[in-house]
This record gives C-alpha cells, structure tokens and sequence, in this order.
C-alpha cells in the first residue's frame, strides 16, 4: 500500500454527491470482483464521523502496478462526466494507518426473530422471549447506499474509520475495499 488514487466525484445540478458517490462504490465494488482484488483499499478522506457524509473523494490504496491494472480496467465507463481522477500516486511520508471498515447493524428485531425461527426452530414466542425489541441497535456512522445484485434489495453499507496508528497492518480487503484489520494510509 505504497500508492493511491484520489476520485473526486464533482457536483453536478442533476446528482447530488451521496448519489454519484454511491453509484461510483459500486462500479468499484463490480470492479474488485471481476478483479478478484483484495490487495485494493479504500478510505474517504472527507468522511464526517457521524452521519451520511462520506465525502466528495473515494481514495483508492495499493501498489502503483495493481492501482495501474485496476485503472485500466476501464470500470470508470459511464462515470467520466462525474469523477475527476488523480494521477496514481505515491503515500506521503510519515503517513499513519487507519483501518476502514464495514460495519453491520442488528438493526431490525423482526428479522432477527424470523432468522432464529428459520435456523433455530423456534417458536414465535420462544423467539419474542429472547430478542426484545431492545436489540434494536441504530448506527450512527457515515453509510453508502447500494443494491444487492443478488436480492435486488437496497442496503445501507455502512463505514467506520478507526482510529490512526502509527504502523501499518497488512491483510486482505473484501469486495468493497475494507477490511476489519488491514490498514490504509492516512494523510
């Protein structure tokens, strides 16, 4: 991760911001995929810390042959109107690290009613007993909005910046470009 790409989504008067940048995260995500690219990171440079605001840059992380393959992919089609891209460049010394991550909310006490119900064999009311609606858990953290291609179903992903540190920990990222426990750099 010794080199990066910054993707400016530009406003436009048609497409809000949230909007475009949802629909470049999921070109991305398409892209990582066909790819098979888990060795590509991503962070949100102007990300708020509570809310929908992620920002108006998708920076991408990686070596400067993997960003290199990547870019030429061509999975930008569609979107060259809207981003503005930086050349790849290289991590500015004294960078720190930072995990981004995917974060997932139990955020519905129905469904999680009816998936124990359906794995476990309870009862309806067994299954009222043991998930209160209090399990309800509401995340208040900056969030993509994408559509599953396997359901059709609109989700919220939802992303958390963690903490800097000082070293940075190598991993594998998923088919968003986060990781529980890999780092990108921060600058």
């Amino acid at each position: 991760m010794d080199h990066y790409i910054d993707l400016r989504v530009r406003p436009d008067p048609e497409f809000p911001v949230p909007q475009l940048l949802n629909a470049l995260a999921a070109k991305l995500h398409r892209a990582l995929v066909a790819l098979q690219a888990e060795d590509i990171g991503v962070s949100f440079p102007h990300h708020k810390a509570k809310g929908s605001g992620l920002g108006d840059i998708l920076r991408l992380h990686g070596t400067a042959a993997r960003l290199q393959t990547m870019m030429q992919s061509d999975w930008l089609q569609g979107m060259a109107d809207h981003v503005e891209q930086a050349g790849i460049l290289p991590v500015p010394m004294g960078a720190q690290f930072r995990v981004v991550r995917r974060v997932q909310a139990q955020s519905n006490a129905e469904r999680i009613r009816r998936r124990q119900i359906k794995r476990h064999g309870w009862s309806e009311k067994e299954a009222r007993e043991r998930i209160p609606d209090a399990v309800e858990k509401r995340l208040d953290l900056p969030w993509l909005t994408l559509r599953s291609q396997s359901t059709g179903q609109n989700f919220r992903l939802f992303v958390e910046h963690l903490p800097c540190q000082p070293a940075a920990n190598p991993g594998r990222f998923n088919a968003y470009g986060l990781s529980n426990t890999a780092t990108i750099p921060w600058f």
